[in-house]
């Protein structure tokens, strides 16, 4: 018993010894934090979603006080209000920030896009983006696995069965860009969130030339640049076959809509602007207008002379002969005058 309470007894003065020390160290060690942080982060959604560019929100607190300058730092998840309340209780001034929301940027639906195989490994877009390029002939697709769906923490992306592509509810998202980052073929991007979710994009990302392009899917962008041209506020641009809509520039006016020949180019939240009357048809030739005037009416002595087997025509030109003739007087002079018109002379000098 002695030995078995001797043992207990020194471990108790060890464990006891041991915290002493501990706390001497900690107190000697520890690192002094601004109260200020545990209050900003209070203030965040508590999303930890990892938009803010930090792994979740204590780091994006600690970053807020710490720093001075505080434009750079923004939470999409709570948005420009949150932001503001920040920056007010620490004294600063937060960049404003307009809203955003996802955007996929793909068109390629089943019916669209035919399938020429099918892939039977982990459906998973990032192991299938590594191995191939997918199961049609657009290299540059959607592959439908729903990798960026799996991310999303506030459900705001599920893949449409009909479709094989994603869909975002604009009300849940938060552009916080997860998506973004999973997305193996970068179709899906953070764009500006239009009042009443209204939304004018090209729905396509591939950099193929048109043929390839219309031969893979019928819903591609084939570059031909007519959508650039009527845009009035030089807010689409096309280059390396693709066009895209800036949406910093773009007034969604619709114009581009109608002009575009696959349909590349997607309307969201408005009826597309009403197409134009197609062009008068051209005026009819000048040989069809010429047979279709009236005749010239022809006069007795023109109907007299056709009568008589003489052409009007030679009877001009015989009494344009003889005014030529006027300064030879001669009848030999006449004769050969007439002669070089091609005329008789007798039938005309009687």
């Amino acid at each position: 018993m002695e030995v078995l309470f001797y043992t207990i007894l020194t471990l108790c003065v060890l464990g006891i010894l041991a915290a002493v020390i501990l706390y001497f160290v900690a107190q000697k060690f520890k690192v002094e934090e601004d109260p200020r942080i545990d209050e900003v982060e209070k203030m965040l959604p508590g999303a930890n979603c990892g938009g803010c560019g930090f792994a979740g929100c204590r780091g994006l607190s600690e970053a807020l006080v710490k720093r001075d300058d505080i434009s750079a730092l923004f939470c999409p998840v709570g948005g420009g209000d949150t932001m503001k309340a920040v920056a007010a209780y620490l004294g600063k001034a937060a960049a404003e920030k307009e809203p955003q929301t996802a955007t996929i940027r793909c068109a390629g639906t089943c019916e669209k896009r035919p399938r020429t195989n099918q892939f039977d490994g982990a459906k998973s877009c990032a192991v299938a983006a590594s191995l191939y390029v997918g199961e049609t002939g657009c290299a540059f697709g959607c592959l439908g696995y729903g990798d960026c769906a799996d991310v999303c923490t506030f459900g705001a992306i599920t893949i449409n069965p009909a479709t094989g592509l994603p869909e975002v509810d604009p009300d849940k998202c938060t552009a916080c860009g997860a998506c973004v980052k999973a997305c193996p073929k970068r179709i899906i991007e953070l764009r500006k969130k239009w009042p009443k979710n209204r939304a004018v994009y090209v729905s396509c990302v591939s950099k193929d030339k048109g043929a390839a392009v219309m031969k893979a899917c019928k819903a591609g962008c084939i570059g031909c640049g007519k959508c650039e041209k009527v845009c009035a506020f030089g807010a689409i641009t096309v280059e390396g076959n693709l066009a895209y809509i800036d949406p910093q520039k773009c007034k969604l006016c619709r114009k581009c809509v109608n002009e575009c020949p696959t349909g590349a180019i997607k309307l969201v939240g408005m009826e597309p602007l009403p197409k134009a009357p197609k062009a008068a048809p051209a005026a009819a030739p000048k040989a069809a207008q010429a047979a279709a005037a009236p005749k010239a009416v022809e006069g007795p002595a023109t109907i007299a002379l056709k009568a008589s087997g003489t052409n009007p025509l030679m009877l001009l030109n015989a009494k344009k002969a003889v005014m030529e003739s006027k300064a030879d007087k001669s009848v030999e002079g006449t004769v050969v005058v007439l002669k070089k018109s091609g005329l008789k002379p007798l039938k005309y000098m009687r």
